[in-house]
C-alpha cells in the first residue's frame, strides 16, 4: 500500500545534501527526479544496451544486458519503496546508474582492467561508475560529469575499498567515501538498490540459464528456493511445463523475496526507530534486508548459479576470448595513444584514459576494433 506521509528516516530531495557545483532547483522537477533523468540521457545509461550480464551481446538477442537489467533494478526498488514510504526518485536513479561503470563482457572486463591497472590504481566498476557520473560525461558547459546529488552519489558507490575511500575523502571530507572509514552505512534508498540488485541478477540468471540451454530447471529443483516455488506453481497450475512453468516459478520467486524485504525491513525500522535519514547512516548494518530464512535461500542460489552457470565451460571459453581482446586492447593503447580518440588520447594519465576509454565499449564495438586493430577474428 502507497504510504501516505514520508517517514522520517526515508530521503527527502527538499533536505538534499546538494550538488557538488551549486545549481538553481528545476521547476518542475524534485532534485532526485532531475538526478533520474540526467542519467537516463547520458551516453553511458545508452551504452548499457549492449553490454552483457553473462552471455555476450552476440550471443542472442532475448539475454540480459546491463540495461535490461538496470530496468529490472529499477521496478522491484521503486515498488519495494513505495510500500516502505522511501523516495522511489532516487531509488530508481541510483538503480538506473549503479552499472554504469561496468565494462564490456561483463566481470571479465572488470577483473583485465583490474590486472592491467595494477600499478595505476586497479580497476573497480563501482569507483567506474562514480567517475562517469562526476567526470567522464562531458554534457554540459559548467561542469564535467552529471553533477548528480550527494545521495545519488552515495548510493552509487555501492562499494570501495579503503585505499580509494581515503583517496576520495581526501578529496570530498565528509562526503560519500566517510561510511567506508567509520563504518557507517548509506540511505535506505541505497540499501535497497543494493538488494534489488541480487534479487534481480538470481532470478534473470535463472531465466537466461534455463532458456540458454546452459543448465535445466530439474537441475535448480535442488536449491530450495526454486524448489518450494516450482511446486507451488504446479499445484496451483498442474500439468505446467516449459517456459510457462519457468516463467511463473520465477514470478512467484521475485513475489515471496519482495515480500519479504518489505516484512524483514519493516520490523529492523521498528526495532531501530531511526529518528531522520542521517540516523540511518548511523546505524553498524544496513537496515534493508532479507530474513535469515530468506538470505539462507538467496545465498544457495547464487551458490549453484556460480557453479552451474558461471562456471560452465561454454562460458568460460566465451570469458578467456573476451579478456584476451581487452587486454590486448589495453597494449595496444597504452602504447600508441593515437589509436584512441583525441580526447583520450591527449591525456596525461594514459593508463587511467586506456581504462576509462576501454571500460566505455560495449561488447560489439571491442570485438570490431580489436579486429580492426589486430585482424584476429575471436568471435
Amino acid at each position: 500500500m502507497p504510504v501516505a506521509t514520508r517517514p522520517a528516516y526515508a530521503a527527502d530531495p527538499a533536505r538534499s545534501r546538494g550538488r557538488r557545483l551549486p545549481e538553481p532547483a528545476a521547476p518542475t522537477r524534485s532534485e532526485f527526479q532531475r538526478d533520474r533523468d540526467r542519467i537516463i540521457h547520458s551516453t553511458a545509461f545508452r551504452r548499457l544496451v549492449y553490454k552483457t550480464q553473462v552471455f555476450l551481446n552476440h550471443e542472442g538477442d532475448l539475454f540480459r544486458t546491463r540495461l535490461t537489467h538496470s530496468l529490472e533494478v529499477a521496478q522491484l526498488g521503486r515498488s519495494i519503496a513505495r510500500s516502505l514510504g522511501l523516495d522511489e526518485d532516487l531509488v530508481e536513479a541510483v538503480a538506473l546508474a549503479h552499472d554504469l561503470g561496468h565494462t564490456p563482457f561483463g566481470h571479465a572486463g572488470q577483473d583485465v582492467l583490474d590486472e592491467c591497472m595494477r600499478g595505476h590504481g586497479g580497476f573497480e566498476h563501482n569507483l567506474q561508475s562514480l567517475r562517469v557520473v562526476d567526470h567522464l560525461e562531458l554534457r554540459y558547459p559548467e561542469f564535467d560529469g552529471l553533477n548528480l546529488c550527494f545521495e545519488t552519489r552515495e548510493g552509487i558507490l555501492k562499494h570501495c575499498s579503503r585505499r580509494n575511500a581515503e583517496f576520495i575523502e581526501a578529496a570530498e571530507p565528509g562526503g560519500i567515501a566517510t561510511r567506508f572509514l567509520n563504518g557507517g552505512q548509506p540511505s535506505l534508498e541505497a540499501q535497497l538498490c543494493n538488494l534489488a540488485d541480487e534479487v534481480a541478477y538470481n532470478a534473470h540468471d535463472v531465466d537466461d540459464g534455463v532458456r540458454s540451454g546452459l543448465i535445466e530447471l530439474e537441475q535448480l529443483l535442488e536449491v530450495e528456493l526454486v524448489r518450494e516455488h516450482c511446486q507451488a506453481a504446479l499445484a496451483a497450475h498442474p500439468g505446467l511445463t516449459g517456459k510457462r512453468l519457468l516463467f511463473e516459478t520465477i514470478r512467484r520467486m521475485l513475489s515471496a523475496q519482495v515480500y519479504d524485504i518489505i516484512d524483514a525491513t519493516g520490523a529492523a525500522l521498528a526495532a531501530a526507530a531511526p529518528a531522520d535519514a542521517d540516523a540511518v547512516r548511523c546505524s553498524e548494518q544496513p537496515l534493508v534486508s532479507f530474513s535469515p530464512g530468506m538470505r539462507t535461500r538467496s545465498t544457495a542460489l547464487k551458490r549453484f548459479l556460480f557453479a552451474n552457470l558461471y562456471r560452465h565451460p561454454q562460458v568460460q571459453s566465451q570469458r578467456l576470448r573476451a579478456e584476451q581482446i581487452l587486454r590486448e586492447l589495453f597494449q595496444i593503447y597504452s602504447t600508441d595513444a593515437t589509436q584512441m580518440p583525441q580526447d583520450f588520447a591527449d591525456r596525461e594519465d594514459r593508463e587511467r584514459a586506456c581504462a576509462d576509454y576501454i571500460a566505455g565499449m560495449t561488447d560489439r564495438f571491442a570485438i570490431r576494433e580489436h579486429q580492426r586493430i589486430t585482424g584476429k577474428t575471436l568471435f
